[in-house]
């Protein structure tokens, strides 16, 4: 067979792709895994019984726009890696600036508050277990997002496992912040950060394992 013929016949059973397919797959991936870190939570910690109320105050709006804020930087990233001549991603510093708004604002808060209370602000009532449930709960979004990458040639599969484990960790710990009832924002900037570091981590060392094809 010719090569002009072979090449018209392997490009004739060929589908077009949208060019919003990688975006769209890692949206949908942290979709279901979001669904199924909150079907894990509920039955397992349960809802703040003040939930409603307590979605309008300012410390859960504090928490919420931290971790959503880093989720959307880590989904940015991971739709970056998703690509298989993906380089290093310039924005990686834009993970420190939420982090570096909510340590700012652990300082205002430890300044104006009597040092005789900064143990209990740091620790809280659930410090032993925030960050390990955050850890936890990022798994299932870590899932979606393997799921997502099914079909995207991927080449930098530790860089795409830390953006992965980043992200998951953080929409975790979003849909943690349903269930916690921290207002400190020491505490969150301390245990929130550790538990989606952890993710972070967890996702670079697994990443060039569970993501090769």
């Amino acid at each position: 067979m010719r090569t002009d013929d072979l090449i018209q016949k392997l490009s004739s059973t060929t589908q077009a792709v949208s060019p919003h397919a990688a975006e769209q797959r890692v949206v949908a991936g942290l979709l279901l895994g979001g669904l199924a870190a909150t079907a894990l939570m509920v039955p397992w910690m349960g809802l703040r019984p003040d939930l409603p109320g307590a979605m309008m105050t300012a410390p859960f709006l504090m928490k919420w726009a931290y971790t959503i804020s880093l989720g959307v930087i880590a989904a940015a990233a991971v739709l970056h890696v998703a690509r298989p001549e993906a380089q290093a991603w310039r924005g990686t510093w834009l993970v420190l600036v939420p982090l570096a708004v909510l340590a700012l604002m652990s300082g205002v808060e430890l300044a104006t508050t009597p040092s005789a209370q900064w143990m209990e602000m740091w620790l809280g009532r659930s410090w032993s277990e925030c960050s390990v449930r955050v850890a936890l709960l990022a798994l299932p979004v870590f899932a979606g997002l393997l799921w997502s990458f099914r079909g995207l040639a991927l080449t930098r599969l530790r860089a795409a496992g830390a953006a992965s484990g980043l992200a998951a960790g953080a929409f975790a710990a979003t849909v943690y912040g349903l269930h916690c009832p921290e207002v400190s924002a020491t505490f969150v900037v301390t245990w929130y950060t550790l538990g989606i570091a952890a993710a972070a981590g967890i996702g670079a060392l697994v990443g060039p394992r569970v993501l090769r094809w």
